[in-house]
C-alpha cells in the first residue's frame, strides 16, 4: 500500500489485479482510498483522480456535516439506536444470566455487578446480531423469489467501510451489523442491493434498472441510510 498526494488530499493507493480504477471516500472522516490496476501508470492514476477531485471534496464535505454518535461508555442514560429509533440505555445490575430487553423507548441491560464496559458493549452487540439475523431470515426467502436468485449463504459481521458485500462466485452475502441500528427500510435496501449483484456484478445501468424494478424507491432509501448518524467507530454505500 502506498500514499499519494494531490493538492491537500492524501490518498491510499492499492494496486490490484483489476481492470478499472476505483475511488472510495470512506467514513467517518472522508479518507480516500484508490484501487488501481497493477499495470496502470502513476501518471494515469493521477490524471484519473484529478478529474474526480470535485466529487471527492463533495463526499468529504458531506461526511463533515453528518452527525456522529457520541463515544459509548455503556452507562445508563446513553442514547443507542435500534431500527432507526433512539432508545435510552438502562443498565441494571443483578445476579444471574446477562440479558437485554427492549420496551418503552429503553434498552435494558441486565448484568452482574462489576461487568466491564467492554463486556456490556459485547452483550449489546450480540443482541443487535440476534435481532438483525432474525429480520434478515424473515425476509430473505421472499426477496430471493421476487428477484429470481438464491444466495448459498449469508451472514452478519462488523464492517468498517461497507453496509454489505456479495461474493458473486460463492453466492455469499455479508451484511453490516450496524444495520440493526438503522430503519428497517435501509436493511431491506441493502439486502436487495446485494441480491441484485447476483444478477449484475457492476453498479451499471443494468444494475440500476434491476433496482428500479424490484425496489422503486431504492435511491430514497440509500439517501436515508447515508444521512443517518455514523457510529462512533470508523464506518457510504
Amino acid at each position: 500500500m502506498a500514499t499519494i498526494e494531490i493538492g491537500s488530499i492524501a490518498m491510499q493507493l492499492n494496486r490490484k489485479a483489476i481492470k478499472h480504477l476505483h475511488i472510495s471516500v470512506l467514513p467517518p472522516d472522508g479518507r480516500v482510498r484508490i484501487s488501481a490496476p497493477e499495470t496502470m501508470t502513476d501518471t494515469a492514476i493521477r490524471m484519473a483522480v484529478i478529474s474526480r477531485i470535485p466529487w471527492i471534496r463533495k463526499q468529504q464535505r458531506d461526511f463533515a456535516k453528518q452527525p456522529r454518535q457520541s463515544d459509548r461508555e455503556m452507562v445508563s442514560g446513553e442514547c443507542h439506536y435500534l431500527w432507526g429509533k433512539p432508545h435510552r440505555l438502562d443498565v441494571q445490575e443483578r445476579a444471574g444470566c446477562h440479558e437485554v430487553k427492549v420496551g418503552g423507548g429503553r434498552i435494558r441491560l441486565y448484568v452482574s455487578s462489576g461487568t466491564s464496559t467492554e463486556n456490556r458493549a459485547r452483550l449489546l452487540l450480540e443482541f443487535y446480531r440476534k435481532v438483525l439475523k432474525k429480520r434478515i431470515s424473515d425476509s430473505l426467502d421472499s426477496w430471493q423469489r421476487k428477484i429470481g436468485v438464491s444466495a448459498n449463504s449469508w451472514s452478519v459481521k462488523k464492517m468498517k467501510t461497507k453496509w454489505g458485500s456479495c461474493n458473486i462466485e460463492a453466492k455469499r452475502i455479508w451484511l453490516n451489523l450496524e444495520l440493526a441500528k438503522k430503519p428497517p427500510e435501509c436493511l431491506e435496501y441493502i439486502l436487495v442491493h446485494e441480491l441484485v449483484h447476483l444478477l449484475e456484478r457492476k453498479h451499471n445501468e443494468r444494475f440500476k434498472a434491476y433496482m428500479d424494478k424490484f425496489l422503486p424507491d431504492w435511491q430514497e432509501r440509500r439517501n436515508l441510510l447515508n444521512s443517518l448518524p455514523l457510529a462512533n467507530e470508523s464506518w457510504l454505500y
